[in-house]
Parts: structure tokens; sequence; C-alpha cells
């Protein structure tokens, strides 16, 4: 059971540097087009929309919290484990 524990925990980390890397890129970089960042992209924008839609309150004066909603979640689900 301790090892699958600790494929989710690392599932999670990776997931979360992958929303670090594309909220980076898109603050200094928005417009480089990389194979491996397109496949960030792809995988971290669905939630990130599906955040949005739920609680449009996360994005305000044009700054979007979803990806530290997201984030959040993530750890709280990691501390379930």
């Amino acid at each position: 059971m301790s090892f699958i524990i600790n494929i989710i925990n690392g599932l999670i980390t990776l997931y979360i540097f992958a929303i670090l890397a594309v909220i980076l890129f898109s603050l200094f970089a928005p417009h480089i087009k990389n194979p491996v960042l397109d496949f960030l992209i792809s995988i971290v924008n669905p939630p990130l929309k599906l955040i949005r839609e739920k609680m449009p309150f996360v994005v305000a004066n044009d700054i979007d919290f979803s990806p530290l909603v997201l984030i959040i979640g993530l750890q709280l689900i990691r501390a379930l484990f």
C-alpha cells in the first residue's frame, strides 16, 4: 500500500511542477512554441478551465488564481493520503 501512496504523491508533485512551468512560461515567454510546453499546457488547461467555469470569482482584475486553487486542491488530496 505504501508503494501506491508514494506513486500518487510523486504524480501529484510532477503535476504541480507542470502547473508551475506553464505559469512561468506564460508569464515570461508567452509566445514560445515547444512540443514539451504544448504537452504541459494540454494536461494543465482542462482542470484550470473547469475551475474557471465552476468558480468564476477566481479571476479577479485580469489576474487568474485558478492555478493556485488547483495546487491547493492537489495539496489537500496529498494530505488525505
